[in-house]
């Protein structure tokens, strides 16, 4: 175990370095967090060191802590892992408290050995907490590195002290946009914060934080809270300005969150109870809220997709053994929102783009449309002028095909119309070389059926953008039945370029976002068909997780597209299509009321496009039923029509990787992330219980609800989703 590694200097300052070797970022696991405890004991009992310096051997500081830890941690602790979380909580607390005491004289505070944290780069989770438990914290002045504690969003909050000791430094007021948001910041605005004390140049860093370590006196190393007389800033919860922010705060928790996600409201309670008593029983506190939040199932179903899936995911787990694929030269065909928005990623991840489209006016329209996004971070600080000028210069608008010539992928991103699609198709391929991999991006078009416009379909996939591109961080691969290995390594080193979150599926109708989320949209019009209030509709819907509401959501996308997807689907599926909501948004269509574009919709809008409410018109043609349905009823059938469908296509095939049907459902559509995903809810509910749900709503609302075999043979062997695929799917599945 070399993570740590201690240098007692000739000047009396013991340098303790972190470096994980073999990874990009450090990370701490249990094992480390020994061997520091053992650096620390070693430092404070030899006379020669007169201080001690906490640095990096990386450019970064620290990612956290290996999460992984602690599901090792739960496994390993048998019948009781609350036990055994708590213990390693704590245990966590003693280490940093001893290097926070640093070996002073616990009645006069006299005598302890000062300690300093150099902070190279960027600095999450624990070793922000390390930080914190530090005396001086100096930071390298470097706009792009970062420092705070995002843990809350991934389900938990900062269990190793970050929460006692940031909400005692500043108040709760004050470290509410750190703890409750996850924060980050730079290191000059961290300054201001108090994360940091010093913000210095890099190569002055260490030396910086050795010579504060050799002039510190016994009282720069007392903490405030350790001090007779201390009062938490801003006001203790019994003092008058303390108790309305914290009125305030559980507003606005309860505000964001409805509800719904318990580490926001374990934190406000341990910042509160740890503020009526002192230091090192708010700790205990601490760690008794952060072990409760380990133990809820939706905490760890949350850090389960949105840290370790995900990272799978971006690592490629599920890429093919082929060479790199490392897009060089992209050319993106239309240059409307989505080419646009494709184009801007592209150029900056630092790849070459061309952007091509009928006239030059509206391929000059797509490039201006990365200059507004880089103006618009220049103005807060976030891009450079030879940035801008760097990005900009790899993005050449033109009308001529020819522009293509070395391109090794093309991300085709016309109208969704098979012909015009296939017409550019074959226009490209007479221009790029031979084994350029040809992607369409579409959100329903077969992709195997738009592969005949190429005598290559080896070469031609699916890559599903979701807009606004430069902002949603999923990306749906789909593979065609003729779909070869190299192209799906192609789009999925493409995707890392570009820093979002892969998900790779097979060709069918719908694909996977969008064949869950229709459901979801259906599912809400049919309520208001039926006489369901439409208030109910959409706070059900929030306060079961979802961001929009099912009608506000058919108001954003537009309703004529909605129109569109059921013409289309009732073409190409006759037999099998369901025409209930087609009334509803039939009618909606042809009163114009196309949604939030249109500045009406469900929702009516003022001349801003600003939300006023729902449109009253809507009950006028579907009065509200004298009796209205239990919340959970709503949220039920809200809920599983969408998890059905997620069964539905890992029974098909067209998932083969559970870990995707949940990062994609949260990061796609946003579906209840607090959750885990479909598949983890479903294993919180159990698939016993699910099964059962599934018969009574199919009783009450019909066969859409009938439970598929998968979920019901799952039921039958007491099998959970996690628990009989883990990583993949076994040959049972489809």
């Amino acid at each position: 175990m070399t993570d740590f590694t201690m240098e007692k200097g000739a000047d009396g300052v013991a340098v303790i370095t972190w470096d994980v070797k073999g990874k990009s970022m450090n990370v701490l696991s249990r094992e480390a967090f020994d061997l520091i405890d053992g650096m620390i004991d070693d430092a404070l009992a030899d006379d020669s060191v007169k201080g001690i310096v906490i640095t990096s051997g990386k450019d970064s500081f620290a990612g956290g802590m290996d999460l992984n830890t602690l599901a090792s941690i739960r496994e390993e602790s048998g019948d009781n892992p609350a036990q055994g979380l708590f213990d390693f909580t704590m245990n966590g607390h003693r280490i940093l408290r001893k290097l926070e005491r640093a070996g002073m004289d616990p009645k006069t505070l006299k005598g302890g050995k000062p300690v300093a944290c150099a902070i190279t780069g960027t600095c999450m989770g624990i070793g922000t907490e390390i930080a914190l438990a530090c005396h001086r914290r100096f930071m390298a002045d470097n706009p792009k590195a970062r420092i705070g504690l995002p843990e809350i969003l991934v389900g938990i909050f900062p269990g190793g002290g970050g929460t006692m000791r940031y909400s005692r430094m500043v108040g709760a007021m004050a470290a509410a946009p750190v703890l409750l948001e996850g924060k980050t910041m730079e290191p000059k605005a961290a300054k201001s914060a108090q994360l940091v004390d010093e913000v210095v140049a890099p190569d002055e860093l260490l030396q910086a934080a050795k010579d504060w370590v050799l002039s510190a006196k016994d009282a720069d190393i007392v903490k405030p809270w350790d001090l007779k007389g201390w009062k938490m800033p801003g006001g203790a919860p019994y003092h008058p300005a303390g108790f309305m922010t914290f009125v305030g705060a559980s507003a606005m928790i309860n505000g964001r969150t409805k509800g719904v996600y318990p580490a926001a409201k374990a934190l406000l309670s341990a910042v509160y109870e740890g503020a009526l008593v002192p230091f090192d029983t708010a700790l205990t506190i601490e760690a008794r809220w952060f072990t409760e939040v380990l133990m809820n199932p939706s905490s760890s179903a949350m850090i389960r997709s949105l840290f370790i899936n995900k990272q799978a995911l971006e690592k490629g787990a599920n890429r093919p053994a082929v060479d790199d694929q490392t897009v060089k030269k992209v050319g993106i065909l239309g240059a409307g929102m989505m080419g646009a928005g494709i184009a801007y990623v592209s150029a900056n991840a630092g790849i070459e783009v061309v952007l091509i489209d009928q006239s030059q006016e509206a391929a000059e329209k797509g490039k201006a449309y990365s200059e507004g996004l880089l103006d618009k971070g220049m103005k807060r600080g976030k891009v450079s002028g030879e940035k801008k000028t760097e990005v900009l210069d790899r993005i050449t608008a033109s009308t001529d095909y020819a522009a293509l010539a070395g391109c090794d992928l093309i991300v085709e991103a016309v109208f969704e119309d098979p012909a015009i699609k296939a017409e550019v198709t074959k226009k490209v391929l007479a221009h790029v070389p031979a084994d350029c991999i040809f992607a369409t991006n579409t959100s329903t078009l077969p992709i195997t059926e738009l592969a005949k416009a190429t005598d290559k379909p080896d070469q031609f996939i699916g890559i599903h953008f979701f807009s606004p591109v430069d902002k949603m961080m999923l990306v749906e691969i789909i593979k065609g039945r003729e779909t070869g290995d190299r192209a799906v390594a192609k789009a999925l080193d493409f995707v890392r370029q570009i820093r979002k979150t892969p998900i790779v599926v097979n060709d069918a109708r719908f694909f996977y976002a969008n064949r869950c989320i229709l459901p979801y949209v259906n599912e809400g019009v049919r309520m208001v068909q039926e006489g369901v209030a439409p208030a109910l509709i959409e706070n059900a819907a929030k306060l079961v997780g979802m961001p929009l509401g099912p009608l506000q959501l058919t108001d954003e996308t537009s309703i004529d597209l909605g129109a569109k997807i059921a013409r289309a689907t009732k073409a190409g599926d006759p037999e099998g299509y369901d025409d209930a909501t087609d009334e509803l948004i039939f009618w909606m269509e042809g009163e114009g009321r196309l949604g939030r574009k249109a500045g009406a919709g469900f929702y009516a809008y003022d001349n801003a496009g600003k939300r006023l409410g729902l449109w009253a018109g809507l009950g006028d043609r579907y009065p509200m039923a004298d009796t209205q349905p239990e919340l959970v009823e709503v949220q039920h059938r809200l809920l599983f029509a969408q998890v059905l469908e997620a069964v539905r296509a890992l029974e098909e095939g067209v998932l083969t990787d559970i870990r995707e049907g949940d990062v994609g459902a949260i990061l796609g559509w946003g579906f209840a992330p607090w959750s885990g995903g479909p598949f983890s809810w479903l294993d919180i509910l159990g698939a016993e219980y699910a099964a059962a749900r599934c018969d009574d709503l199919t009783d009450a609302h019909g066969p859409r609800f009938t439970c598929p075999p998968l979920l019901r043979e799952m039921a039958e062997k007491g099998q959970s989703f996690y628990g009989r695929f883990g990583e993949g799917v076994d040959s049972k599945a489809a």
